[in-house]
């Protein structure tokens, strides 16, 4: 059963070594992560489950504990782990969202339960996401979620997506259905406009709201953004 969930963006420029001379811009970001992975520590679970998008694959990926991740890619040299730093090293690397969330973990100190990821294609069908979220709440008497995922990349004209004026409401439901675990809204999230508008997280959401069905979960919203015309959002479930 669902216990706890904690809702992140997943920009690499989250890690200050990776944004440089940019980092503060979004250490409020980083500070609102911190407390939804604060929540999740106080729930006790016996499980963590990351959930990130994965660019271009349609079904999930499964990621065990102790599978690295690196930001080499972006001239950084910084690895990551997930998880314990003891556990397996299968070969397949962290793609960058549950990368990030290594990197969030390690700097919280995270040791609370074991942790394992699981990677969503960017088109994984809304009715698969929902299924794949009432497996993994199925898995463990206490299971928490750590959830990555960017919402729209078109909020500017320098936005990566460019402006597209669906991008602002978009957003702004997003946000408010994060922050109200409100179940019904992030299902009905159409995968067509999501996609469009660059939306990373919409598959990783809809996990989340299979995984709480049932569970009666509170939300708050921690932080909602869009400094670089990417929409950043960070909830906490409880």
């Amino acid at each position: 059963m669902l216990v706890a969930a904690a809702v992140c963006p997943c920009p690499p420029l989250l890690i200050p070594d990776v944004a440089a001379g940019a980092a503060p811009e979004l250490d409020a970001a980083r500070a609102a992560c911190t407390d939804a992975l604060g929540v999740l520590a106080a729930a006790r679970p016996g499980r963590l489950v990351v959930v990130g998008p994965v660019a271009d694959r349609a079904g999930p990926e499964t990621y065990p504990e102790g599978t690295r991740g690196s930001f080499r890619g972006f001239g950084v040299d910084l690895d990551v782990r997930l998880g314990a730093a003891e556990g397996a090293d299968p070969g397949p690397r962290l793609p960058y969202a549950l990368a990030v969330a290594a990197w969030l973990l390690e700097r919280t100190g995270w040791s609370h339960a074991p942790v394992e990821g699981l990677g969503v294609g960017e088109m994984y069908p809304p009715e698969s996401c929902l299924r794949t979220g009432r497996d993994i709440a199925a898995r463990d008497d206490r299971v928490a979620l750590l959830v990555m995922g960017d919402a729209s990349a078109c909020r500017t004209l320098k936005a990566p997506g460019y402006l597209d004026e669906r991008a602002a409401p978009f957003d702004a439901e997003v946000a408010r259905a994060l922050g109200s675990a409100d179940l019904a809204a992030l299902t009905s999230l159409d995968i067509g406009p999501a996609h469009e508008l660059k939306a990373s997280g919409r598959a990783p959401w809809q996990v989340l709201a299979g995984a709480a069905e049932g569970t009666g979960l509170g939300g708050s919203l921690l932080y909602e953004d869009a400094p670089y015309g990417v929409g950043y959002v960070v909830a906490a479930w409880s």
